[in-house]
């Protein structure tokens, strides 16, 4: 990872940023933050950070709409912070864009790796890989982009992995399991649910482009659709 990733915390609680600041620049991030919804997204405009942990229950402007704010400009990876319990928060958090999220209460030594993971998987790996093109789906792993039919959609770094793993393996199932390795690759377990939630935004952005490129195999996993239907 470069040095030095700006992070933005927002949380209404301040001995929690508290926390959090003081774990995050222990490991040399440069932390920035906010204690509403509408002062991250007038911090986020400022800042440009290069990932938001962003707590689900916000005063003034929640963070789910933060988050809706945010996707509407921008990638940026999103960890969002929510209650333990609150799965249909968690759920949301996923469907509008999230990356991951971690329960409250927290380990901070487990936000910080949490964080880490996130930024990794937004990383192209070692060397130049050559984009990946089936019909009018581009895939850019050198630059982390991806373009149907010539334009650019925004996918956050766990959504663009799993696309170029589906994209890789062309025609290929592959199963929830399979997917996760690619999505997560620090092997951590996720459910079938979040995957699920991961792969309805990416074909809710490619769709207004007239691309539907993953395929739903039932009781078996995802793959790509032939050159021909995308």
């Amino acid at each position: 990872m470069k040095p030095n990733h700006r992070i933005l915390v927002v949380d209404d609680d301040a001995p929690l940023r508290e926390v959090v600041r003081y774990a995050l620049a222990r490991d040399d991030f440069t932390v920035v933050e906010a204690a509403d919804g509408e002062q991250a997204l007038r911090v986020f405009a400022e800042h440009r950070p290069d990932l938001v942990v962003l707590d689900v229950n916000l005063p003034r402007l929640d963070g789910l709409s933060v988050c809706r704010e945010l996707r509407a400009t921008s990638g940026v990876p999103i960890l969002f912070l929510s209650c333990r319990g609150d799965e249909v928060d968690r759920v949301l958090g996923l469907d509008l864009g999230g990356d991951d999220y971690v329960t409250k209460p927290f380990s901070p030594r487990e936000l910080v790796s949490r964080v880490k993971a996130i930024l990794r998987r937004g990383e192209p790996p070692g060397g130049v890989e050559p984009d990946l093109t089936v019909g009018a789906l581009r895939v850019s792993v050198a630059s982390h982009q991806v373009f149907a039919r010539g334009v650019e959609i925004r996918l956050t770094a766990t959504e663009f992995r799993i696309l170029s793993g589906l994209v890789r393996a062309r025609t290929r199932v592959l199963d929830r399991g399979q997917l996760a390795a690619d999505a997560y690759p620090d092997g951590r377990s996720v459910s079938e649910r979040t995957l699920d939630s991961h792969v309805r935004r990416i074909r809710a952005k490619l769709r207004p482009h007239g691309l539907d490129p993953i395929e739903t195999v039932h009781g078996v996993g995802f793959r790509l659709r032939s050159p021909m239907e995308v």
